[in-house]
């Protein structure tokens, strides 16, 4: 079973809450999504929104996988770089695809299809993301044929006495 992905879905309660459990369920299984376990809807909610706004204001682009039962089983939000001299360049973030879909490809899928998203942007030649050190999400964004381009060590403090190097990935989407 594929997920079926939607870029721009109509966004309702449904995918609100869709998205928002989603994102808590992928921090409490230690996913390095901007919280730390564990994550209550009521965290989340005002992030999530700050990304609605955001899209309601043509800034950014959300990709949504789903399952065979119709459920929100995979995120990725695309935003456009603000910056006048970086506008051929996107940011990925919050990239998240469900536990109980993880280690069959699915990950792999939604990064395929963020790519394939951006590549239809006029304009845009480059993916750029981050990821928190120690998680080994490096190692599978390089699988996906981003490459480091740069690190920031000690910049995420997860806990006292607990800080990950913030990892800078880019993934050229022509040529």
């Amino acid at each position: 079973m594929a997920l079926t992905f939607e870029l721009d879905p109509a966004f309702d309660r449904s995918l609100r809450d869709g998205i928002t459990e989603l994102w808590a369920d992928v921090t409490d299984a230690g996913g390095a999504v901007g919280f730390v376990p564990p994550a209550s809807a009521e965290e989340i909610r005002p992030e999530l929104l700050k990304h609605l706004v955001s899209i309601v204001e043509g800034r950014t682009r959300l990709l949504v996988g789903y399952d065979g039962n119709g459920a929100v089983a995979a995120t990725a939000f695309l935003a456009h770089n603000a910056h006048r001299l970086m506008n051929h360049w996107m940011w990925l973030y919050t990239v998240m695809v469900h536990p109980r879909h993880q280690g069959r490809g699915f990950g792999r899928e939604l990064m395929a299809a963020a790519a394939d998203a951006a590549r239809g942007i006029d304009g845009i030649e480059a993916i750029r993301l981050t990821c928190r050190g120690g998680t080994g999400a490096d190692r599978f964004y390089a699988s996906c044929g981003y490459k480091e381009v740069g690190r920031v060590p000690g910049a995420i403090r997860v806990a006292d006495g607990d800080d990950r190097d913030d990892i800078i990935m880019l993934l050229p989407l022509h040529g």
